[in-house]
């Protein structure tokens, strides 16, 4: 699954940080340079149609 998605989820609310964890296969303690990573802020859909496409 894709992380920016997980970690929409969690920030959202549909899932707790605890489950995002596990979801993504990372200790509770790593999980918090994911969430503040500005990589992952952004949402999956806009980055997808800002890429560029090169051959």
């Amino acid at each position: 699954m894709d992380k920016r998605k997980v970690i929409a989820a969690y920030r959202r609310g549909f899932i707790n940080v605890r489950e995002c964890a596990q979801i993504l296969g990372i200790d509770i303690g790593q999980i918090s340079g994911l969430i503040n990573d500005p990589y992952l802020i952004a949402d999956p859909q806009t980055l997808r149609s800002s890429q560029s496409v090169n051959g």
